[in-house]
């Protein structure tokens, strides 16, 4: 029987791919091995070395997104869909949540502050000024401003007042910026999310230098709350269909809001990380990659929620309030 081939699609990183590549050869066995994708030119053929392939790196570099679609199209298990990644954002997906009945901060998609190339002034005539007034009654202040495409925590800002607002919506040239409601939190999660199922909580303090923000001996969860994180983060990943990713949670008066999930190929660095993290996700991540390169799973377009979505809902009808 032929063994599974599981790639590693990967830059700069140094110390999880190599972990993961090892820990899967140790698992493996006569059934699966693991080794780094060697990608060149892309013939049309449909023909790929690999069952599997984890994608760390695509959303950085358009080639290997092309790639990764022609050969899921060819029957390679990808992790994370590059399709569906490709089309969601987190404006989008804030729906999404909701509909998983999961709460989410009061969010409003803002339009271009400047033109995006190609475009000037009459390529928006179907656009009408924005009440502010209307916006920031909805919102209140503080509002974060982010955008709906990226991460890394790039063009975010938190505005205290409408002048800084503006100040920043100045800055943010001709992105796709969201502003929403900051939830001053009493207590903050994040979780790794494998397989869509393997949840592994981590106390976080955003507000803290980048190498001390994972809590160190933090105090215990009560279990019906740690369950509600759990669920919550479980259902996020499931509707969006997603393998490995990291969702985060902001907690306020005991109901925990997701703030940023679309992280689909999460920070997973031993030096960033810490030993204990570190040590999970790899030993998780490779069973789950050997679990995906056994099965039979078919292409999946995207998760589950275009069966959750109430799209049959009368249009002049609010989706469903977050749960609090």
């Amino acid at each position: 029987m032929r063994k599974r081939q599981i790639g590693l699609l990967f830059g700069m990183e140094d110390t999880f791919p190599w972990a993961l590549v090892n820990a899967i050869n140790a698992r493996g066995g006569d059934r699966v091995e693991a080794k780094s994708v060697e990608i060149s030119y892309l013939k049309d053929d449909g023909i790929f070395p690999y069952d599997v392939i984890l994608d760390r790196i695509s959303h950085e570099i358009p080639f290997y997104r092309t790639y990764l679609k022609c050969a899921a199209a060819s029957g390679v298990k990808i992790v994370n869909n590059p399709i569906w990644w490709s089309a969601d954002d987190k404006f989008f997906d804030n729906l999404v949540a909701k509909a998983a009945n999961v709460a989410v901060p009061r969010t409003i998609l803002l339009p271009h502050k400047d033109f995006p190339p190609n475009t000037q002034a009459k390529s928006f005539r179907n656009m009408r000024w924005v009440n502010w007034d209307e916006v920031f009654d909805y919102l209140k202040f503080p509002i974060f401003m982010k955008p709906a495409y990226g991460g890394g925590w790039k063009d975010v800002y938190k505005c205290d007042n409408a002048q800084e607002f503006f100040s920043a919506y100045d800055q943010t040239r001709d992105l796709t910026m969201m502003a929403q409601e900051a939830i001053e939190f009493d207590s903050y999660y994040r979780c790794y999310v494998l397989g869509r199922k393997r949840v592994h909580i981590m106390h976080y303090d955003p507000k803290q230098p980048h190498h001390l923000r994972y809590v160190q001996n933090p105090p215990p969860m009560e279990p019906q709350f740690e369950a509600r994180i759990r669920r919550d983060a479980t259902a996020l990943c499931d509707a969006l269909g997603y393998d490995m990713n990291t969702v985060e949670l902001a907690v306020r008066n005991g109901v925990p809001y997701a703030i940023d999930f679309m992280n689909c190929a999460p920070d997973a660095d031993l030096h960033s990380v810490g030993q204990e993290n570190f040590d999970w996700v790899v030993n998780n991540m490779a069973e789950v990659l050997i679990e995906i390169a056994t099965s039979d799973r078919k292409l999946e377009l995207t998760g589950s929620w275009p069966r959750v979505m109430k799209t049959d809902k009368p249009v002049d009808q609010p989706l469903m309030s977050s749960r609090a």
